[in-house]
């Protein structure tokens, strides 16, 4: 037999409604909500009821709706939100709550203890302690489905102290009622507090852990037959279940005892009772029950944070035996309520397990809500539910949090964001797509759209969006360091690879490798290969689809590393840029300076006599400076501006025009350098730079460029703006 084969898988209600019915019939039930009424009336305290009931109801329709939509995998709400909103927010959610989860099994080991010593007093509170635990972690150790056996047997003790209960009623106890209890209460406090006072909201916040059980039967996900159908019908029944029960059982206490009992004696639903004993079983049976559902749902979150290796030693914890138990993760969990058990006294951080539970359900509101406004065709959930629901679930979540106590609200909040910092810097491998693709592309669409109803030139949002044309991938290899230091950090780079069929496949593969390394040193890349001879018209059409594209590139990217053969088709590429609007930069590289030490760029601006003015529109000049700034920035270089001049007076003009660009430009610490004479004369004796940038006109000349080249002993740029770049702005 097969180890798929082994692993026992449970159904609806095994799985789901036992272990979620039994965790929010606890012992609030039984030892608080007497005090409840006694404070809150039976009115104030239905509201309270009802008022919990909603804030996990919509929840818990929010889980089933998300649930129906996806294959969940192990631990419940972690793998929940971890497929939907990835790894980060799952694991920055599910560390927490899995430590949390495990403090709470702690807790409900103490609740037995009290419910033992109130029949025992003499035994030892530690011995107490341990033996249950001994016995907790033997079942739960052993096998889910031990556990869910014992958890019938422990739901058939509840229900029979519900059943004496309901005898009492019969018997007459119910006439014993004072009009007090039947109305809105006086919120007279409790013991401890003397009865100085108290509020609605301070109940409420006393009452509300008692509904937070709804992920017990999400946690065995991993182990269901079939979580999409058992998780939304056995939540929903249990939580419709335990309603019925609280709503009736505080109307029962409130017509069985008077306020100053209800106040005073939180045992006052087992002394009313039919049979006493039967109901301190059901306490010790409902906090049992809780432990158990707790020990073994937070070894399944902290085994499913294993297999995503979400933490260290994560495939030591993400490891099952032949049987498909998480022994491991079953290790860990027993040593750290262990350990949370030594500290004795658990009052100072109890608020944070019903904070993370909170934060947890609010979180898998969020999930819906995405997805229900995305409107991706991906999201067709079995059981849909109204925009409205997870809005609920979220508000009420959050307004819950702060209602029973703000500041452990702003400290849960803090650690579940220190932990997504943690996990962000991990770099995690996300083994599933998440929604947070779909999420990007809807901004994504929402940005083009509005951006395409603005009419005006977007000068101020200019970045260097460069198209790469590849025929050789050998030629681009050379100018890597370049490119990148053009487009980084927020231009892109788009390469276009240029091949017939015979090496098409090997093209593709070059050009893929070449983007995939942009990727990594930080600058946006996308590739795609053209079947095609010729050159020109491989670009041409390229530039042409992508006109028609939000995300279009900017400036063609141009190589003259075999001039002889591409210079015929770069004028035609040239041409059609024009047209387009489209920049372009053609390199041509030293053979032997390459770029030098990259410390100085000149930039060289044609003489512009008789007017040498600044305008909004300065000619040819944008997209030059705009590069240079760029890799001014990269480099850690200084730019120069260069021009040539007939005569002192054009002098003066071309010094003045030079200036006013470089203040208006808001370029900082840039030379300027005028010569008297010819152009010709000047370019090899120009002030020594890394890299020359001059202008590129219409119909260019080649051989100027390659002149240009050799009488600089430097690396030259050729550049043509499209018209949409502006220094200024």
């Amino acid at each position: 037999m097969n180890e798929a084969q082994q692993i026992k898988k449970f159904g609806t209600f095994g799985g789901v409604f036992t272990p979620t019915l039994l965790t929010i019939l606890g012992v609030i039930m039984y030892l608080r909500l007497g005090w409840v009424v006694g404070n809150a009336g039976l009115l104030g305290a239905w509201l309270i009821i009802i008022v919990s009931f909603l804030i996990t109801l919509s929840t818990a329709l929010s889980m089933s709706s998300i649930t129906t939509n996806i294959r969940i995998g192990a631990g419940g709400a972690y793998a929940i939100i971890s497929q939907s909103l990835g790894l980060e927010v799952g694991g920055s959610l599910g560390i927490p709550r899995y430590v949390s989860q495990g403090l709470a099994v702690t807790m409900y080991i103490f609740g037995f203890r009290e419910g033992w010593l109130s029949i025992f007093p003499t035994h030892s509170p530690f011995a107490i302690d341990f033996i249950v635990f001994l016995v907790l972690y033997g079942i739960a150790y052993k096998s889910a489905d031990l556990a869910i056996r014992t958890q019938y047997f422990i739901m058939a003790v509840i229900f029979l102290s519900l059943a004496v209960i309901v005898m009492a009623a019969y018997s007459g106890s119910m006439q014993t009622t004072t009009v007090d209890a039947l109305s809105w209460g006086t919120f007279q406090g409790s013991v401890e507090n003397d009865f100085t006072g108290s509020s609605f909201w301070i109940v409420f916040a006393v009452f509300f852990p008692a509904a937070t059980g709804i992920m017990a039967g999400a946690n065995m996900s991993g182990e269901l037959k079939d979580p999409r159908k058992s998780i939304p019908i056995g939540t929903l029944w249990a939580i419709g279940v335990s309603f019925l029960v609280y709503m009736g059982l505080a109307y029962w206490i409130a017509r069985s005892a008077t306020t100053d009992e209800l106040l005073k004696n939180y045992n006052v639903i087992i002394d009313k009772s039919f049979f006493p004993p039967l109901v301190i079983a059901g306490v010790l049976g409902a906090t049992f029950s809780s432990a158990l559902a707790s020990m073994v749902g937070s070894s399944r979150i902290l085994y499913a944070m294993g297999q995503h290796g979400v933490l260290p030693a994560s495939s030591w914890l993400g490891h099952t035996d032949k049987s498909g138990q998480p022994r491991n993760a079953m290790l860990v969990t027993g040593g750290m309520v262990f350990i949370s058990m030594l500290l004795r006294d658990l009052n100072a951080i109890a608020p944070l397990v019903t904070m993370f539970f909170l934060i947890t359900y609010a979180m898998l509101n969020v999930v819906v809500i995405i997805e229900q406004n995305l409107g991706l065709i991906s999201f067709r959930p079995l059981f849909p539910v109204p925009k409205w629901i997870p809005w609920i679930g979220l508000l009420s979540s959050v307004l819950a949090m702060f209602i029973i106590n703000p500041t452990i609200s702003l400290i849960s909040v803090a650690v579940v964001i220190l932990v997504y910092g943690i996990l962000s810097q991990r770099k995690l491998i996300t083994p599933f797509e998440d929604v947070r693709s779909g999420l990007f592309v809807s901004f994504a669409e929402w940005a083009a759209k509005h951006t395409s109803q603005i009419t005006h030139r977007q000068e101020r949002a200019w970045k260097p969006n460069l198209l790469i044309p590849v025929s050789d991938a050998k030629s681009i290899k050379g100018v890597f360091s370049f490119l990148k230091n053009v487009a980084f950090p927020k231009g892109s780079i788009k390469l276009l690879g240029i091949g017939g069929k015979e090496n098409g496949d090997k093209l593709a593969t070059q050009v893929n490798e070449l983007s995939q390394a942009f990727q990594r040193s930080g600058v946006f890349s996308s590739w795609a290969v053209i079947r095609t001879e010729n050159f020109a018209e491989g670009v041409n059409f390229a530039n042409q689809a992508y006109r028609g594209s939000f995300f279009k590139p900017n400036i063609v990217f141009l190589n003259l590393i075999d001039r002889d053969a591409y210079s015929i088709e770069f004028n035609e590429i040239i041409e059609e840029t024009a047209r387009l609007e489209l920049g372009v930069l053609i390199y041509s590289q030293h053979p032997k300076s390459g770029l030098g030490q990259r410390q100085i760029i000149n930039i060289w601006i044609r003489n512009r006599a008789p007017e040498w003015k600044i305008s909004w529109d300065i000619g040819n000049l944008d997209l030059s400076i705009l590069v240079a700034y760029k890799l001014k920035k990269n480099w850690g270089a200084k730019i120069r501006l260069v021009t040539v001049v007939d005569n002192e007076e054009q002098e003066k003009q071309a010094h003045k025009f030079m200036a006013d660009l470089v203040d208006q430009a808001r370029l900082p610490k840039t030379e300027i350098t005028i010569h008297i004479g010819l152009f010709n004369e000047f370019v090899a004796n120009a002030p020594s730079a890394d890299l020359n940038i001059f202008g590129l006109v219409p119909n260019p000349d080649f051989s100027f460029m390659e002149r240009m080249v050799n009488e600089s002993q430097t690396t030259c740029l050729f550049i043509r703006d499209s018209g949409l770049e502006n220094i200024l702005a």
